[in-house]
């Protein structure tokens, strides 16, 4: 049985594109392995209220598609909430790591989180605990994971894994968190050190050992861990290699995840020779295209958003910094952003052409490579 995102891509499969099917029964065998724990503790979280939102934002995106104009019924049933900006890395494809920002920067607050989170918990079917930055390093993080698990959502959260000492790795399983990824980059320090500039390699891994300890330690299911590996040109070498590591320290999964670069047209040291772990693939006159092709339409507008540390609602992750800001949560409820005249006329540009909005051109919709 596939993991909880899992179970989501399937059931809500897009029918208007390829799919392999080959590659298909292969992921089948893979979460029928070692994702049914984590899936059954996904459909616990299912209620009626959640699975009926589900459904209405899933006809209103067909709907669109078919009339060629934005429908939107429903709340979104994914959010990505933003803990913070910051980041003790310097990764040289990322704001946070580049300092890089152009929008104020900060720490989310708990008492903001709890009043945003009244205003759709009931619908959520999952809540994703990043945006930018490294979430550990705000204080009151796992405070507010906590109240998400009390709320009965399904939280997931990305680190870098520095923070993951043992008194945290405890912590963190105490507060429910569904879902722990750990960017695992690299089997040695040398060629970790390539993307995660300025990480300590053995820092993170002892990271995931505190956290694999904790769970035994409390006799806890949850988080599902999960080693993200994103394949670069220098680390590429060392996919079989990061298998094992995770099989050794008693890591749930492991993904290998294709690197989104932005100055990619005229190559770029980070996109990986193999361009199966690549999103750009190689033209005959030696430059480069994203490899997916553009679409009018974008799923991510009707069952997701991304919330700012500060309150800015933005269409999704791949508006970096904030540059598409639909509303502010901190000056209007939730559900009037969503339905609102920025919010539709954002989804209306999408049917009239991606390729005129910024964020969308380099867009391949995840384009992660799933692998265990």
């Amino acid at each position: 049985m596939p993991g909880a995102a899992s179970v989501l891509a399937f059931l809500f499969l897009d029918p208007y594109k390829p799919v392999d099917i080959a590659c298909f029964r292969s992921q089948s065998r893979i979460f029928m392995k070692i994702y049914f724990q984590d899936s059954l503790n996904f459909i616990s979280k299912l209620r009626p209220l959640r699975i009926w939102n589900a459904v209405l934002v899933v006809s209103s995106y067909y709907l669109s598609r078919l009339f060629r104009r934005p429908i939107q019924w429903g709340l979104p049933f994914t959010i990505s909430i933003e803990p913070t900006t910051a980041c003790n890395l310097r990764c040289p494809e990322c704001p946070s790591g580049l300092r890089a920002f152009t929008r104020p920067t900060g720490n989310l607050k708990a008492d903001f989180f709890r009043k945003a989170i009244e205003e759709f918990h009931q619908r959520l079917l999952y809540l994703i605990f990043y945006f930018q930055g490294e979430p550990y390093i705000n204080p009151k993080f796992l405070e507010m994971v906590k109240y998400a698990h009390q709320k009965g959502i399904y939280t997931i959260t990305s680190t870098n894994g520095h923070f993951l000492n043992k008194e945290n790795a405890r912590e963190t399983v105490l507060s429910g968190l569904d879902r722990l990824i750990i960017s695992v980059d690299g089997t040695t320090q040398d060629t970790y050190e390539n993307y995660r500039k300025g990480g300590k390699l053995e820092v993170v891994l002892q990271g995931a050992r505190n956290i694999v300890a904790a769970k035994q330690e409390l006799n806890a299911r949850t988080p599902h861990i999960i080693f993200q590996f994103l394949v670069v040109r220098p680390n590429e070498h060392q996919i079989s290699d990061i298998r094992q590591v995770a099989q050794e320290i008693g890591v749930d999964e492991v993904k290998l995840k294709t690197a989104q670069v932005y100055d990619y047209i005229n190559g770029n040291p980070l996109i990986p020779e193999n361009e199966a772990y690549a999103r750009y693939a190689r033209q005959v006159d030696g430059t480069y295209r994203v490899k997916n092709r553009l679409l009018n339409h974008c799923w991510k507008l009707w069952h997701s958003c991304v919330i700012t540390w500060d309150g800015m609602v933005v269409p999704c992750c791949f508006d970096k910094d904030a540059q598409h800001r639909l509303g502010d949560l901190k000056k209007m409820p939730f559900q009037k952003i969503w339905k609102g005249t920025a919010y539709q006329a954002f989804r209306k540009r999408l049917f009239q052409g991606r390729d005129q909005i910024d964020i969308c051109t380099n867009c391949t919709e995840g384009c992660t490579v799933w692998k265990d």
